[in-house]
């Protein structure tokens, strides 16, 4: 229960945080990558200040011998493989086609607009079909 308590803030906080930054707009994340018309730095302003904020973070969970839930499990940060580069990619051209990224996408469900609810459906719709798949290890 306690996990599922500091998730809820957590994302509550982060959503708190795209939304004043205006990162759940899609035309800002667009203007972002778009280096070579009317380029918007603000967007790696707010990925700085994230890293900042995260570093001694990262630092810290390090020296943890357990996961950040008080588990076993740890993720392997070094190694690169094909779901990794698959799934970065997918996640790039998403996030380049329409502007959204899963957390902006979810934080803007709170404007009611029927973008980011079909963005949000389709993100379900796939996890969905991750789900029908036999197991195995990603």
């Amino acid at each position: 229960m306690k996990n599922n308590v500091i998730a809820l803030l957590s994302g509550t906080l982060f959503g708190l945080g795209l939304a004043i930054s205006h990162m759940i707009n899609p035309a800002k994340v667009l203007a972002f990558l778009d280096v070579a018309g009317h380029w918007d730095p603000s967007l790696a302003l707010v990925m700085g200040s994230a890293l900042v904020v995260m570093a001694p973070t990262w630092r810290w969970q390090r020296r943890r011998p357990n996961g950040p839930a008080g588990d076993n499990r740890r993720n392997d940060l070094s190694r690169i493989d094909a779901p990794l580069v698959i799934g970065a990619a997918l996640f790039g051209i998403g996030w380049g086609l329409v502007g959204y990224c899963p957390g902006p996408a979810i934080s803007a469900l709170a404007l009611l607009r029927l973008k980011p609810l079909i963005f949000v459906a389709a993100m379900i719709a796939g996890m969905a079909i991750l789900e029908t798949f036999p197991s195995r290890k990603y």
